[in-house]
């Protein structure tokens, strides 16, 4: 399969921000992105939170899958349930109590757009190039969900994701971020810099030198 890696790129909305205290939580880093798929809400819904499903494009996830419920997504994060509004809101904590991620979906005629949010502690994050850690790989899931509502034979998504090809995705993908957190103004150019190499290696460690 070939990656048309350019339009996926330019297919996704990216924004960094800091978000100030709600009153029930403290200043956080938000990472957001945006993309619009060719497919009704209920199907990418069921994309989204059908295990089978999520299993062909993004990773086994298994757990008790309901509000209040907890998950694990194979090889990488777990999480709580808390919330669940089908087929417009998912929201999950992802790697702890404090990182949530939300996924909304909205009806555009046939299509549906997908917004995802996720915002962590600025004790964790430390500054806007924290979205380097987690911005890149939600561009690799978005895409992966667009191959396979798109019909396109991903096979095992873990080896996909390992590919040279992929990895041209997210180093692409990773210098998007750094752009993103560079107009935020939510990182010094020092941090900057030192957050995008570390995300080069761990996102496209075999093509990160060229």
């Amino acid at each position: 399969m070939t990656i048309d890696i350019p339009t996926h790129i330019a297919a996704i909305a990216r924004a960094v921000s800091r978000l100030p205290e709600d009153g029930t939580t403290g200043e956080r880093i938000g990472v957001s992105l945006r993309r619009t798929y060719d497919a009704p809400p209920e199907d990418v819904w069921d994309a989204l939170t059908d295990p089978d499903r999520i299993a062909r494009w993004f990773m086994p996830v298994t757990g008790d899958l309901r509000p209040g419920g907890t998950f694990e997504a194979e090889g990488n994060a777990a999480g709580e349930i808390l919330a669940c509004d089908p087929p417009q809101l998912l929201r999950v904590s992802w790697g702890g109590p404090t990182s949530i991620v939300e996924l909304r979906l909205v009806a555009d005629g046939g299509r549906t757009q997908l917004e995802l949010a996720h915002n962590v502690p600025v004790e964790i994050a430390q500054n806007g190039a924290g979205a380097l850690w987690v911005g890149p790989g939600w561009d690799g899931a978005l895409m992966g969900l667009a191959l396979y509502l798109g019909g396109e034979p991903i096979g095992d998504p873990a080896e996909m994701a390992a590919s040279r090809e992929v990895q041209e995705f997210s180093g692409a993908s990773v210098r998007e971020w750094a752009a993103a957190v560079e107009a935020s103004g939510t990182a010094t150019g020092e941090e900057l810099a030192q957050a995008t190499e570390i995300s080069l290696a761990q996102f496209a460690p075999d093509v990160s030198g060229r």
